[in-house]
């Protein structure tokens, strides 16, 4: 048997109904954008594998700081421990986060990073004696699989088995263009309440809902609503940071920074699995306490790996060089280029650009589900052409690697234009 008919004896994939879905590709080899197979058949990484790859696969910067690591010092404890990478990832990720953000919680993806932020918001109200449970997200919002993270996603189908057993989130509309009013009213009110602890937003772009992109300037609004009340905001930075939006953070696109950012996917560069949660100071003084019990009692075995914090620092470094951020911007007017292309085609819908993030959204006769037939057909044309992009529903969106070539990325959108005909 290959590798792909192993798998399918002995592995369980995530977001897959094994009934319906044949053998996978088994990649053996990447370099920059391109992945290759068993087959040798190549593909070009147009989604960064989950956003994850900013800098390519197999990059020698980070590849080499990792081993560097690996022959001093690969793990630690962080319980009653610290390392020297922690403290120098710290150190380094203040110096680049919002400035109102002083303290960085460690944990293992993104869906933690998000548990984190929930619990800490809720028990710093419990700590000073205030009861406030509930939790307020956008529709649509997907933050993560783990319960605090699921309860806060607002894609049913993927909640509606434990719906009974979720912390309560009350959702409200997605600020879009035309739908701002609705939203800050929504918002408004709940706030008046004084029942909620936090709320939590992919800031300004919605990923797992197919690139749904809303203005700055209306979350600034949200976020200076919640602090005027004592509503802890959380920015799920996961997908949007480390440059996807055109600048470091999305957060960088506001003027009232949130309480919370949520990091993770691209923070160690697709390498090994690390997340971050930020915190204000008023925030960890909320833990801050003689009584033990007033500790935020969350931990994870790799908590702070050194190896991990060494990958974070490396990639760090590379996104900073002139050439990436060039490379970001590069591929930002490309986007816009074929952009006015594309939007221009009787099946196209809408399409939006931000940063190295590029959706259209196909014309369909009825609501197209998330895993539904057009997304698959898409899918299945995507990579039969040597090309991985995952649609949501009826949008396809691009979102690669900064390091992608000119000639990678024409192939890309000209597979598009041809999956638009297609369909």
């Amino acid at each position: 048997m290959n590798l792909s008919e192993k798998d399918q004896l002995y592995n369980w994939h995530p977001y897959t109904q094994h009934k319906t879905t044949g053998l996978l590709p088994a990649i053996v080899k990447g370099d920059g954008a391109l992945l290759w197979d068993e087959n040798g058949k190549e593909y070009i990484d147009a989604i960064a594998s989950w956003w994850v790859n900013p800098y390519g696969h197999s990059n020698k910067t980070i590849a080499d700081a990792i081993y560097k690591q690996l022959t001093t010092l690969e793990h630690v404890l962080f319980g009653g421990f610290t390392n020297k990478p922690a403290v120098e990832l710290a150190e380094k990720l203040l110096t680049i986060l919002p400035q109102n953000q002083k303290k960085l919680f460690f944990s293992d993806n993104g869906s933690t990073a998000v548990e984190v932020a929930l619990k800490a918001a809720l028990q710093y109200n419990y700590n000073q004696g205030i009861i406030k449970t509930k939790v307020i997200a956008f529709e649509d919002a997907f933050h993560g699989d783990t319960f605090g993270a699921m309860a806060s996603s607002g894609i049913t189908f993927f909640t509606e088995a434990f719906k009974g057993s979720l912390l309560e989130v009350v959702r409200i509309p997605v600020p879009t263009k035309g739908n701002e009013t609705n939203s800050l009213t929504a918002i408004e009110s709940l706030i008046a309440t004084g029942d909620f602890a936090a709320f939590i937003f992919e800031p300004l772009c919605q990923g797992a809902a197919g690139m749904v992109m809303y203005s700055a300037e209306v979350l600034d609004q949200m976020i200076s609503l919640c602090q005027k009340h004592k509503v802890f905001t959380i920015a799920d930075e996961v997908m949007t940071g480390f440059g996807k939006t055109g600048k470091t953070f999305a957060s960088d696109y506001l003027v009232n920074k949130p309480d919370m950012l949520c990091l993770s996917k691209a923070l160690t560069g697709g390498t090994i699995p690390m997340a971050i949660t930020s915190f204000t100071q008023e925030i960890f003084d909320g833990f801050y306490h003689d009584d033990v019990n007033k500790a935020l009692f969350h931990g994870h075995t790799f908590t702070a790996n050194p190896t991990g914090c060494a990958a974070a620092l490396a990639s760090i470094a590379v996104l900073e060089t002139q050439e990436m951020q060039d490379n970001i911007q590069r591929i930002h007017q490309k986007h816009l280029v074929f952009q006015e292309k594309i939007q221009q085609h009787p099946k196209v819908k809408t399409t939006r650009v931000l940063g190295v993030i590029f959706a259209l959204e196909i014309i369909t006769e009825t609501q197209e589900s998330y895993y539904g037939t057009m997304r698959n057909k898409l899918y299945n044309f995507f990579i039969a052409n040597g090309v991985i992009l995952r649609p949501v529903g009826n949008i396809v969106y691009i979102l690669p690697p900064y390091i992608i070539t000119e000639e990678q990325l024409n192939k890309v959108y000209a597979i598009v234009e041809q999956a638009v005909e297609m369909v």
